[in-house]
Parts: structure tokens; sequence; C-alpha cells
């Protein structure tokens, strides 16, 4: 049975302007215990910023945090995106062609409905395997 994105993406829980700043998008990245944030502008995604943008192009760049937009440090547009009716299988290829970790999910109009990590798909495909049981191991042990 091939499975659906929808069926194994996380729901798309923390989004953020392109003007607001590093420092603040960061807080609700910890609150919520997430890597990433979608940057969205008027419901429609702009960008993603991991957690490995905000050390590579903000803080190791030397930029002040507090002061710096997450627009201008975000993975920027165009961003590669599925549908929540995309297999894994696309998602897979996807992730490898364009060498990237993450995936927002957007439905018909570019409104964001969640993110697809790797983690995702070892779930999906085998629910004992140790992709899956690190995605799912508590923060911080």
């Amino acid at each position: 049975m091939t499975r659906r994105i929808r069926d194994v993406m996380s729901p798309a829980a923390v989004a953020v302007e392109p003007m607001t700043t590093v420092a603040r998008a960061a807080r609700p990245m910890r609150e919520e215990d997430v890597g990433d944030v979608l940057v969205t502008y008027d419901s429609d995604l702009f960008g993603l910023l991991t957690d490995r943008d905000i050390v590579l192009r903000s803080v190791a760049g030397g930029r002040d945090p507090e002061h710096t937009t997450v627009g201008s440090v975000c993975t920027p547009p165009p961003v590669v995106t599925l549908e929540p009716d995309d297999t894994a299988d696309r998602t897979a290829e996807l992730m490898r062609r364009h060498a990237v970790r993450r995936l927002p999910a957007a439905e018909h109009g570019g409104v964001p409905a969640g993110v697809v990590t790797p983690g995702d798909l070892a779930a999906a495909d085998d629910p004992r395997s140790a992709p899956a049981d690190i995605s799912r191991a508590a923060p911080g042990h």
C-alpha cells in the first residue's frame, strides 16, 4: 500500500512571517521542540527556517538574531514543496534530488499543511526502524 504524506507528516504547527526576528522565531521552536518553522506571508508559504539556518546564516555569519529577519536567512523562495496526497516515494526522491531533510507540504494554493522528515518516512515504512525510534525519542536523551 502506498503511503500518502498526509498520513505521516507533522502538522504545520509553527509559522512566522518574514519580518519576524530570528530570536523571536527561535522561541516557538524551543517551546514546541521542533527544528524548523514555516515562514508564511498572507497564509502562503514564503520559506522554511531551520535550526541550521539560524546557526549558519545568522549566528555564525555574525548577524544579530535580535535584529536579523527570518526572511533574510530562511531557505528562500521558491521552496520545494509537496502536496499532502503525494506519496512517500515521491517525497524521498525530492529529498534526494534537492538534498533537503525537511519538506513542507502545502495544499493547493500554497497554504502550508505540514512538514515531512526522513524520520517520518522511516516510521511510515517500518515503525520499528532505528530512524523511527530516533524520531520518537524524547529530546535531550
